[in-house]
């Protein structure tokens, strides 16, 4: 009888060994989904963004104070929200379990050093946070990815295509809005803002339509980015097809738009750079003239900020 006992608690035991084999987690792999996962830094503190790509492109974002910049061009403004969106979407996936991690897994899902899509910096003080690299997608708005000092391949919640790796990509589309104006000057017409009322130049009532659509215009304006070398010598050299001078609240200035090799510009007294516009904000603009002139019957009152 005891000897049938032992057997039984041996049997036992054995199993026991098995099961605890099979199925517990090998340690590695409980220590990335465990111990911060694909970026275990405090995005926080992060100070500069490195974007690069497999075409050998690499843009540099930089914090300046509450504000993200754009060395490469000039320090100018980049979308705030969408640098803070992609930050959000890395850190939001924390918690995710690895799918792989092997060499092999590296390179069939593009996460390897030397083969990938994206490649991100992510910098504090100087010194780097971490590296992420980001590969195939395996569905929509998902795509692989690997922290440099990990072998472990997540897949999370970002696309490739969000995240370019040219600089005049990450600019501010809404750079030359103007929100509040109060005097537009062009060559077919002179409109100002008086006691409630848009007047022409002569002092009669505007087309309260036509500045309806011109005020929103400017405060809606959308910039897609920037001329290259080439395009802006030229465009230096070119008679705009439009010139507005603007009177606001924030300031006056001075826009031009022009054309050049089926493309549409634009160029502000406030920055260096020529903009590429959209063709139908440049349409718009540009169609705007004598329609503005006095007439009687229109509703010409609206704020400069056409509330």
């Amino acid at each position: 009888m005891n000897r049938a006992v032992a057997f039984l608690l041996l049997t036992f035991f054995i199993q026991c060994g098995i099961v605890a084999i099979v199925f517990w987690p090998p340690e590695s792999t409980e220590i990335d989904a465990t111990g911060g996962g694909l970026a275990p830094f405090d995005f926080g503190g992060v100070d500069e963004l490195r974007i690069g790509d497999e075409f050998d492109n690499e843009t540099l974002l930089v914090r300046s104070r509450e504000q993200w910049i754009i060395p490469a061009l000039d320090n100018l403004p980049a979308d705030e929200a969408r640098v803070t969106t992609l930050l959000e979407q890395i850190s939001d996936n924390e918690a995710s379990w690895p799918i792989a991690r092997t060499p092999s897994a590296h390179q069939r899902f593009q996460v390897a050093s030397h083969h990938y899509q994206r490649r991100l910096a992510f910098l504090s003080g100087g010194e780097t946070l971490g590296t992420l690299y980001l590969g195939t997608s395996p569905g929509y708005k998902k795509v692989h990815a690997r922290n440099e000092k990990q072998d472990a391949v997540y897949s999370i919640a970002l696309s490739n295509f969000d995240i370019p790796a040219t600089a005049d990509s990450w600019l501010d589309p809404r750079l030359l809005q103007t929100k509040s104006p109060l005097r537009i000057d062009a060559d077919l017409y002179s409109l100002y803002f008086d006691n409630g009322l848009w007047r022409t130049g002569s002092g009669a009532p505007a087309d309260g339509a036509e500045v309806g659509a011109l005020i929103t215009l400017l405060k809606s304006l959308q910039i897609e980015g920037v001329a290259n070398e080439d395009q802006a010598r030229d465009l230096a050299t070119l008679e705009p097809d439009l010139i507005l001078r603007i009177q606001s609240l924030t300031g006056d200035k001075t826009l031009e738009l022009s054309s050049l090799g089926g493309q549409h510009f634009i160029h502000s007294s406030e920055y260096t750079p020529f903009f590429r516009l959209r063709s139908s904000d440049f349409e718009h603009l540009t169609g705007i003239d004598i329609g503005l002139v006095s007439q009687e019957g229109y509703n010409s009152e609206i704020s400069p900020n056409n509330r």
